[in-house]
Order: structure tokens, then C-alpha cells, then sequence
């Protein structure tokens, strides 16, 4: 939990209890839904957490925005984004009903009002969102083809409306696929010193 309030030392008394609460929601849930592999449970701060957090980092959400988590698996990143940012809407999906029970549970046992979690694919999601954030589900040529259209036409943020994808390793020969798009990648040690994120990125595709 210190990783958190090292880098976010202007958390809030009720977000600092909110993000000290997952650790324990996150391996009750993993007992009997496997959503996190059981190694990483011991540094769900860093690896899952502060990873999601990274987003942050690229593009603060404003409040009123709304957000789109494409194939969460267990929440990530969009329920630590959404501890974050109290006041901007974040719709979680994924295909698989399991993972969105968990999301679903953990959700209720913090409270969060500004979180909506359905078992849906990207393509059959209603609305338009801000940001479309997902954590490297697929190749992201694909995934520019799940959420093309799901973006509203107004922007409120200095990066226009978008996606901003959690990557890892080299993106050389994927980032091929869009190399007709704008787009622009964000290197996660820049903001992080911890030596998991020595490779991870935020990717930012705009829509």
C-alpha cells in the first residue's frame, strides 16, 4: 500500500481506505474465482495496481468524463482508475460472466457509485466514451476494431478522445497495424521507479 501513497501522496482518508481494502478483496475472490495468478496476488499493489494507475500519469481524467474498460478480467485498470477519480463514470466489461462476478463483488464491498461492470464484448457495448482503456487483451490493430465508434465527438482533455492500452515489451512490429493512426507512447519508468514497469508503456491511439 506505501507503493500508492509514495506516488499519490494526495489520496483522500476515504481513497487510502478504499485501495488498502483490495488486497484483501482480491485474494478471498481469487480463492474461489482464479482472476489474478496466485504469484501476483503478493504484489497486487504494483504489478496490478499502480500499473493501472499509469493512465493516470498520461491523461487525468476530468471530472464528468466517462470511461470505457474493455476486457477488465478482474477490474483492471478500471476499478483503481476509479478509486482515483471519484467523479468521472467508468462502464467495465469483459466476455467471461466469472470475471465480471468478481469485478461486480469487489465493486459493492468499496462502494464505488461511479463504476457500472456487464458481461458484454466491446462490440456490443452502448454509448460513447472519453477514453477506452483496456490492459493488452489483444494485438491493438484488433482492438482498434472493437472500439472504432464508441468515442463522443466533444473533448474535454489536453490528449484528444481515445485509447490509452497498457502494453509491455517491444511494439515495433504490432504498432504496424496503425501506423495510419496518430498515436503515441507514454514509457511507465518514466513515472515509476519500481523495476516491473522497466518495459511496460501506455499506449495512446486516437480515435
Amino acid at each position: 500500500m506505501e507503493v500508492l501513497t509514495r506516488y499519490f501522496p494526495d489520496l483522500s482518508a476515504d481513497q487510502v481506505e478504499k485501495f488498502g481494502k483490495l488486497e484483501a478483496l482480491y485474494a478471498d475472490w481469487n480463492s474461489k474465482i482464479n482472476v489474478i495468478s496466485r504469484k501476483d496476488i503478493d504484489s497486487l499493489y504494483v504489478k496490478h495496481v499502480l500499473h493501472s494507475l499509469g493512465i493516470s500519469r498520461v491523461c487525468p481524467f476530468k471530472p464528468g468524463a466517462s470511461i470505457l474498460d474493455v476486457g477488465t478480467g478482474g477490474g483492471f485498470p478500471g476499478i483503481p482508475l476509479a478509486i482515483l477519480f471519484p467523479e468521472v463514470q467508468f462502464h467495465l466489461v469483459d466476455s467471461i460472466g466469472k470475471k465480471i462476478q468478481v469485478v461486480q463483488g469487489v465493486v459493492s464491498a468499496l462502494g464505488l457509485a461511479n463504476v457500472q461492470a456487464e458481461q458484454l464484448r466491446a462490440e456490443q457495448v452502448k454509448g460513447k466514451f472519453d477514453f477506452v482503456v483496456s490492459r493488452a487483451v489483444t494485438q491493438i490493430g484488433e482492438f482498434t476494431t472493437w472500439v472504432k465508434g464508441k468515442f463522443k465527438p466533444s473533448c474535454i482533455h489536453s490528449l484528444p478522445n481515445g485509447i490509452l492500452y497498457l502494453k509491455g515489451g517491444d511494439l515495433t512490429e504490432e504498432l504496424e497495424a496503425i501506423q495510419h493512426l496518430v498515436y503515441m507512447e507514454y514509457a511507465l519508468s518514466d513515472y515509476f521507479r519500481e523495476d516491473f514497469f522497466e518495459t511496460k508503456k501506455v499506449l495512446y491511439v486516437q480515435l
